[in-house]
Parts: C-alpha cells; structure tokens; sequence
C-alpha cells in the first residue's frame, strides 16, 4: 500500500471524529479543553507526542508535489511545529487555547476545517 493511501486512511477517520466531537459536542468537549489547558503537564505531553507523530509522518511521507499527499506532509510538519511550541513554550499555547475556548465560532470553524480535511483525506485512502 502506497504509504500516501495509509496515512490517509489513518488521519483521515481520525480528524472525522474530532471534528465530529467539536461540532456535535461542544457542551461536554469544552470543559474537557478547560481541563486539559489547566494542566501544563498534559500539554507537554501532548506536545511530545504531537511531535513524535509529525516526525513519523515527516520522515516516510515529505512530499512535496502538486497533488492531495501534500496535505498529510504538511499535516506531518504542522505537528511537529505544535508539538515543538507545546513542549518549549506551554504559557503561550495554553493562552492561544483559552481565547479559543472563549470564542465559540472559532471552535465550530476549527470543527469544520478538521471535518472537511477528514472527508477529503478518508475519501483519497478509501475511495480514490
């Protein structure tokens, strides 16, 4: 398998159901942020493993070429920009967070970005 396909087939479903939880689940998805940006811990963490994805994704996937896989490399690299900014500046990202959270349009339109990448990237790994 094309390791286009798989990631696609992989980050695709994924960003469905977070875009799933962020417009159809707002009431409870919020206090869980909430409690997730209290706690600087978590954020590291997250940042870690946000960047060991993007690595993952960056060292089999960096192509660049002028067609839908480069989306998943730029997904790859967006990772390891986050997870670089959670884990050396955690003040910041957890202040960008909470502006998020308190801004209820920003959270639906990030739902719907990440539902559409989702049916794009899970319609080119299953379908395409």
């Amino acid at each position: 398998m094309d390791t286009s396909i798989f990631l696609a087939r992989l980050i695709g479903p994924l960003f469905l159901v977070i875009a799933a939880g962020l417009l159809l689940r707002q009431s409870s998805w919020r206090p869980m942020a909430s409690d997730f940006l209290a706690n600087r811990a978590l954020v590291y963490l997250t940042g870690f493993l946000a960047l060991l994805a993007g690595l993952a994704i960056v060292n089999t996937h960096n192509v660049w070429v002028a067609n839908w896989p480069v989306i998943i490399t730029i997904l790859g690299w967006l990772a390891v920009i986050g997870g670089i900014f959670r884990m050396l500046w955690p003040e910041q990202v957890i202040g960008i967070g909470e502006r998020m959270l308190g801004n209820k349009s920003a959270i639906t339109a990030a739902g719907v970005i990440e539902g559409l990448l989702g049916l794009w990237l899970s319609y080119a790994g299953y379908f395409a």
